[in-house]
């Protein structure tokens, strides 16, 4: 019978429901006995000792909360019962000890992927549009419809088809609906016109004028930061030309940033043009032309030290911290060993874990870093009336995440347990093998949109709720914390972790199949979910207040 409950740290004075509990139903674990108080939903916590009034809340191992009242044994933790609680945090020296994990079985493995002049390794080899300012998104968006339609990378096909359906059905005075739906997934490899461009890719976005001025710099040096991802084998720029973002302050950051860039690199002004048609007639002809050039570079063998691999985790459950979270951290510290990089970000869950990380830290200076950026992004969520703790959304809470300590220490699960080798601020390029925390909201958009500009060729994304979100230029890989989310959108999950939870397979084996995934997806051999459904979300963070 599969177990009740699980105690995830020998500290913790909370259990975890692996199922729904009924009130007046007795638990038993190793020895104890708990009589439940309340019902307790699975992934809820109840506590396993009285608690009073001010009473610490441990859970991971470390504090989450602090009881607001009396709460009996076999208690329900609760919003209303519990709030946020968190340690202070200071560096306190680096003697931290890794113990690294086994990587004999990937010795010798390789994945087939784009290398570029500047030795880095793509996992795709993708053309990017750019605009440096709102004013072009139209233009981007009719460019889109002409290339991806005609060049066999739209997805949306089958939708028109399904709409022309109903046309038809509506015409001869049919009921709509009781129309069976019955779309047929494509990723449209079988008609492209150019084997070896995975993809072409629009960065629309709502910057470039009419904010601050830092507001422009720090968009023109993301989108710097995308124009030379590894993923990218060309750029289009369009520009209206008046606005805040010059298009020379975009490629001053670009050469700044690599001063070797070599790609195939078009830029197009719209007030320097003698008309709408001529701009885009050129951009798409231009481009054209660079798509020859890019389809010209086929996959080659690299070893896996050559990954840089983003962790994030959206949509979270209960569950995220005890199977999909752990999971990709194992894979995470796999990766370090193999002398990969790992990208760690959304400083807002990292609230609450933030003296392991310091701890872990390979000197003074990475660790000071670190908490001047986490205590500054703190400080500017108050002086706007908000806090780090109001992070939980609805749907975390309901599922189980009460606290945003408890969201946090489950979360940073992802990192894994190896040492942290650098910290990177907005739009930072990792360069050092090993994990490194990149601040970032935790906003699943805004966070994916940082681990891309950091170099992240491949995104490791898990969710317990379900959460449609991709990457433009990185391949996201989704992976769900339990199976029932797997059955009901197995459309948009690629890793089922559920079996973590059903005691079917082990931490360290589900870490071990994500691995081999990603190989595999980096080699093209597999095409994770988001990129079949062209779930290419990109939003630049304002460094403005975001959760």
């Amino acid at each position: 019978m599969k177990q009740a409950v699980l105690k995830v740290h020998p500290k913790d004075n909370v259990l975890v429901a692996l199922r729904n509990l009924t009130k007046g139903e007795k638990i038993s674990l190793n020895r104890e006995e708990y009589i439940l108080q309340d019902n307790i939903p699975a992934k809820h916590k109840f506590f396993i000792e009285d608690m009073n009034e001010g009473d610490k809340v441990i859970m991971y191992g470390v504090l989450v909360g602090k009881a607001q009242n009396f709460i009996p044994r076999g208690g329900l933790m609760s919003t209303a019962n519990v709030k946020h609680a968190a340690e202070p945090y200071d560096y306190r020296g680096s003697n931290y000890h890794w113990h690294a994990p086994d990587v004999s079985k990937f010795a010798g493995k390789t994945f087939k992927g784009y290398h570029r002049s500047d030795g880095r390794v793509g996992t795709a080899n993708y053309w990017l549009f750019i605009p440096t300012v709102f004013c072009e998104n139209r233009n981007l968006d009719v460019i889109r419809e002409a290339l991806q339609n005609e060049l066999g990378y739209a997805v949306t096909d089958k939708y028109k088809q399904f709409t022309h359906h109903l046309i038809e059905v509506y015409k001869q005075g049919a009921n709509i609906q009781y129309l069976e739906t019955n779309l047929q997934r494509s990723d449209g490899n079988g008609n492209r016109l150019f084997k070896n461009v995975d993809g072409i890719k629009f960065l629309n976005h709502e910057g470039g004028c009419g904010g601050i001025r830092q507001d422009a710099a720090i968009l023109s040096k993301l989108l710097a930061a995308y124009a030379d991802h590894p993923n990218v084998g060309g750029v289009t720029v369009l520009s209206l030309g008046c606005q805040n973002l010059q298009v020379q302050d975009f490629l001053n950051d670009l050469r700044l940033r690599n001063p070797k860039f070599e790609k195939p690199l078009y830029v197009f002004e719209q007030q320097q043009s003698q008309s709408e048609e001529q701009l885009i007639t050129e951009a798409i002809r231009k481009t054209f032309s660079g798509l020859i050039e890019i389809n010209r570079l086929e996959r080659e063998h690299a070893t896996l030290d050559q990954l840089c691999v983003g962790v994030k985790c959206g949509g979270s459950d209960g569950f995220s911290g005890i199977s999909a979270n752990p999971a990709v951290g194992y894979c995470s510290d796999l990766l370090v060993a193999l002398g990969a990089k790992v990208l760690l970000a959304e400083f807002p869950e990292l609230c609450g874990v933030e003296q392991e990380l310091v701890d872990r830290s390979v000197d003074e200076a990475t660790a000071r870093k670190f908490i001047r950026l986490m205590s500054g992004y703190e400080e500017m969520a108050k002086r706007v009336g908000s806090a780090l703790h109001m992070n939980p959304s609805p749907g975390n809470i309901r599922d189980g995440l009460i606290t945003d300590a408890i969201k946090s220490a489950g979360a940073a699960k992802k990192g894994g347990t190896s040492p942290v080798v650098d910290v990177l601020d907005y739009t930072e390029p990792a360069v050092k093998p090993g994990l490194s925390l990149v601040c970032t909201p935790g906003n699943d958009v805004e966070a994916t949109t940082g681990k891309a500009a950091a170099g992240a060729t491949l995104i490791l994304f898990t969710t317990g709720l379900g959460t449609p979100t991709g990457n433009p230029v990185c391949p996201t890989i989704k992976l769900s914390t339990n199976s029932s989310l797997t059955k009901r959108m197995g459309d948009i999950i690629d890793i089922d972790t559920g079996p973590i939870i059903e005691g079917e397979k082990t931490i360290e084996q589900m870490g071990e199949e994500i691995l081999e995934y990603c190989i595999k997806a980096a080699s093209g051999e597999v095409i994770p979910k988001a990129v079949q459904l062209n779930q290419d979300d990109f939003i630049p963070w304002k460094r403005g207040v975001s959760l």
